[in-house]
């Protein structure tokens, strides 16, 4: 997949430090993390639960406090908004979190979720319908879907939902946040497909976080990988999720499942056997 970016990035991250304040104790999550992300492209960002790469998300999202370093979005500095100036921040900065359960409000309608960001910015009724149901066709939901509730729908169909309500405003990068790990193999398949057609259809950037190679490889351009607050490692997709440099993301690479048993107990065997001394400690 070849991305459609300009020189200058739309996201720009640089040597970003978040830490989390325990009591009198102090736990740094991000230990200074840069990255870009360029218009029309999506980034992968890797690692194990607590690495930090959901932190970095939130952070982005100003969700997360930053501590030092800095976040531009379209060359804004957009570190330490709050208030109206974060909200402002929401037509072109949306999010899809990892569970479509959760997520959605189970008493409205799929119509109400949908269309309320857009009357709350001021978009008549009979506009943010209109929108409502061009977005719906985009996740291949079918018009009347306006008028069900989320549980009506099945765990797959409930995400579509979610993805729709990131694009009702037509934001220009989205941060989805492990979108398809509460989804069975098949479902997730298809959800990724989903993510690919839209960006090829409205150009929108995604920050793609997942703890599987084998995701991010289907739909990302480049791949950043994250190891105890720090990104180890950064590159194409090809490269980093087929030919790593760094021992960790090896390791993350023989972690993942395949369905030839031989093949899988000598990557077992493999991903036991690598040892470092430069790399980090074995997980």
């Amino acid at each position: 997949m070849t991305a459609k970016t300009n020189d200058a990035p739309l996201l720009d991250v640089a040597d970003l430090v978040v830490d989390y304040r325990r009591g009198r104790h102090t736990f740094r999550a991000l230990k200074g993390v840069s990255m870009t992300i360029g218009t029309g492209e999506c980034v992968g960002l890797v690692g194990e639960s607590g690495s930090g790469k959901s932190t970095l998300g939130k952070a982005i999202l100003g969700l997360a406090d930053v501590t030092s370093g800095t976040i531009r979005f379209d060359g804004q500095d957009i570190t330490h908004l709050k208030g109206a100036a974060r909200r402002s921040l929401a037509a072109d900065l949306q999010v899809v979190f990892q569970d479509p359960y959760g997520s959605l409000d189970p008493t409205m309608t799929v119509g109400q979720i949908l269309a309320e960001p857009l009357t709350a910015s001021g978009v008549g009724k009979a506009a943010a319908r209109a929108t409502v149901v061009e977005m719906l066709d985009h996740v291949r939901l079918p018009a009347d879907t306006v008028t069900r509730y989320p549980s009506e729908f099945s765990g797959g169909q409930r995400q579509r939902i979610a993805i729709a309500r990131a694009l009702v405003r037509r934001p220009r990068l989205i941060v989805c946040d492990e979108p398809v790990s509460a989804l069975d193999l098949t479902t997730q398949a298809a959800v990724i497909d989903l993510f690919i057609d839209i960006q090829r259809e409205t150009g929108v950037s995604y920050l793609f976080v997942s703890h599987d190679l084998g995701v991010v490889r289907r739909i990302c351009h480049r791949v950043s990988v994250m190891y105890q607050g720090e990104c180890v490692e950064t590159g194409p997709n090809e490269r980093v999720t087929r030919d790593p440099e760094h021992p960790y993301t090896r390791r993350l690479l023989l972690a993942s499942p395949v369905a030839d048993p031989a093949r899988q107990a000598e990557r077992r065997r493999s991903r036991l056997g690598l040892r470092s001394p430069s790399g980090p400690p074995v997980p």
